[in-house]
C-alpha cells in the first residue's frame, strides 16, 4: 500500500513532464482553442478529455494484451521473458514514433470532444510501457495507479496549455500562423530521432 501511495506523486510528475515532450496533442489543442473562441472552462474540459483518451487507450491496450503476455511468461524463464517483452515494447514504440515522424500528423477538425478523442486516441507510450511491465510482474494494480497518476499529470500540462491559449488567444493565433509549420517540422524531427534511438535500444538486446 505504501508503494502504491508513493507512486501517485511520481506518476503525476512523470505525466506532467512527459506531456511537455513532442506529441500529446498540444499543437492540435492550442490550434482548436485559439480558433474556437470557447471560454476557459470548456477549453480545459477538452484538454482533460484529450489526456483521458491518451492514457485510457494505453491501459485498454495493455489489459487486452495481458493474456498473450501471460502465455509468453509461462513458456519461458520469467526474468528473460520480462526483459524480452520490455525490450520488444521499446522497439515497437520507437517504430511507431519513427513512422509518425515520416508520415506526419493529420490536421483534425471538428467540435471539442471529437477533436480531443481523435488527438488522444494514440496510446501514451510511457503509460503503455508501465502497464505492460506491471502486468508482467504480476502487479497490474500498480500499473493502474501509475496510469491514473499519469493522467492527472498529463491533464495538468494540457490544461495549462489550454489556459495560456485562452489568455493569449490573439498572440497564439498569430504565432501559429507564422511558425506553425516550423513547430510541426521540429516535432517530427524529434519524434524521428527518439524513435530511431528507441529501436536501436530495443533491438540491440536481441543481437
Amino acid at each position: 500500500m505504501a508503494l502504491l501511495t508513493a507512486m501517485v506523486p511520481l506518476g503525476i510528475a512523470f505525466g506532467a513532464i512527459h506531456a511537455l515532450t513532442p506529441g500529446h496533442g498540444k499543437t492540435i489543442l492550442a490550434s482548436y482553442v485559439a480558433g474556437s473562441g470557447h471560454g476557459l472552462a470548456r477549453s480545459i474540459g477538452v484538454a482533460t478529455l484529450l489526456a483521458a483518451t491518451h492514457v485510457v487507450s494505453a491501459v485498454v491496450l495493455a489489459l487486452a494484451g495481458a493474456p498473450l503476455l501471460a502465455r509468453t511468461l509461462a513458456g519461458a524463464g520469467r526474468a528473460d521473458a520480462i526483459e524480452a517483452a520490455s525490450r520488444g515494447l521499446i522497439a515497437v514504440i520507437g517504430l511507431w514514433l519513427l513512422l509518425r515522424a515520416i508520415r506526419g500528423s493529420r490536421h483534425l477538425h471538428g467540435e471539442g470532444p471529437a477533436v480531443a478523442v481523435a488527438a488522444g486516441l494514440v496510446p501514451c507510450p510511457l503509460t503503455l510501457f508501465a502497464m505492460v511491465y506491471a502486468i508482467s510482474r504480476g502487479i497490474p494494480e500498480a500499473g493502474l495507479v501509475f496510469a491514473a497518476a499519469m493522467l492527472v499529470g498529463i491533464g495538468i500540462t494540457l490544461a495549462a496549455v489550454a489556459t495560456l491559449t485562452v489568455l493569449a488567444r490573439d498572440r497564439v493565433v498569430a504565432f501559429l500562423a507564422r511558425h506553425g509549420a516550423s513547430v510541426t517540422l521540429a516535432a517530427r524531427w524529434l519524434d524521428g530521432i527518439a524513435g530511431f534511438l528507441l529501436i536501436l535500444l530495443g533491438v540491440a538486446a536481441f543481437l
